[in-house]
């Protein structure tokens, strides 16, 4: 007997969109577009001709039908990701599932998983989004957060401070002759930390003499990636833009840096030290992470 099943790129595109609450939170979990996933979803409701969402200016709204399809999606892709898991656990192989927010993902652990992967070759790692602003879930081995370290019902391990330091493109840095420059050039925003930029500013005598505007973007990594294309000055985090200053696409061009009174830490549910994926990961991040290669890159 055939099945009639809608193309899998829709649906992904809709419970992603759906999950998150914006085709562009979607698309980076997806690794496309927001376009992409907007079209994507656009040709699903065609096709089963109906509406999952209401589009409206800086708002995606559910409807009633989209709400109990995006519910019947996601136990059934929670269902299906536990299927995959005890396969490939049942073939040999072991398999870690970390929840860790894009930009983390992005600018410090892709980079190094080479070194993971070269270590432990038999335990495969399966990226999926959170961390930060997202709940934790059920199915995760462990994440990745930013916080003070208190989860009720969590174990939470320190893996380093988290701190806030200006970054801009060396073009841009030639601009800026003092911090009280900073209040002609636009001021890169994260919608999800409105408070970096004043705590950086209040730490510098400066609360309130400068005006803290320009555009705002989902996450750090897309105001990273937008300072070193010369829109403005972003407002960096630690470690994120350490790799980038290293190698140059990125300057500081002020030497202060303002601990941002979180840190990053590796989370877990207790019971999790039984894994032995989880025990070796656990060993792997600790030391990536108090590496001295995050030494204090040196000011513009």
């Amino acid at each position: 007997m055939s099945r009639s099943l809608p193309f899998m790129n829709g649906l992904r595109a809709f419970e992603a969109s759906a999950r998150h609450g914006s085709f562009a939170a979607g698309g980076a979990e997806l690794h496309v577009s927001p376009a992409a996933v907007s079209r994507l979803v656009r040709l699903l409701e065609q096709r089963l001709g109906i509406v999952l969402f209401e589009r409206r200016p800086n708002r995606l709204t559910l409807t009633p039908v989209g709400e109990t399809y995006r519910a019947g999606l996601g136990a059934i892709f929670d269902e299906l990701e536990r299927l995959t898991v005890a396969t490939v656990a049942q073939a040999g192989q072991r398999m870690l599932t970390l929840g860790v927010g894009p930009s983390f993902a992005a600018h410090w652990l892709i980079p190094r998983l080479a070194d993971w992967h070269a270590r432990a070759p038999g335990i495969q790692v399966r990226v999926t989004s959170g961390g930060a602003t997202t709940a934790f879930d059920e199915g995760w081995s462990c994440g990745i957060r930013l916080g003070d370290g208190e989860w009720p019902g969590f174990v939470a391990t320190p893996l380093f401070a988290a701190g806030l330091l200006p970054v801009c493109s060396p073009a841009m840095a030639g601009r800026l002759e003092g911090v009280e420059q900073l209040a002609g050039v636009p001021l890169l925003r994260v919608a999800h930390a409105e408070e970096d930029w004043p705590l950086w500013l209040a730490a510098q005598g400066l609360a309130g003499k400068v005006a803290v505007r320009g555009p705002v973007f989902d996450y750090y990594g897309q105001a990273q990636q937008a300072a070193a294309d010369g829109l403005g000055v972003a407002m960096g985090i630690r470690p994120y833009i350490d790799d980038a200053l290293r190698q140059g696409r990125l300057v500081a061009p002020f030497a202060a840096s303002v601990p941002k009174e979180k840190g990053w830490f590796l989370v877990h549910r207790a019971g999790r030290e039984e894994d032995v994926a989880f025990t070796a990961f656990r060993a792997w991040i600790l030391e990536a992470a108090a590496a001295p290669s995050r030494e204090e890159p040196p000011a513009s």
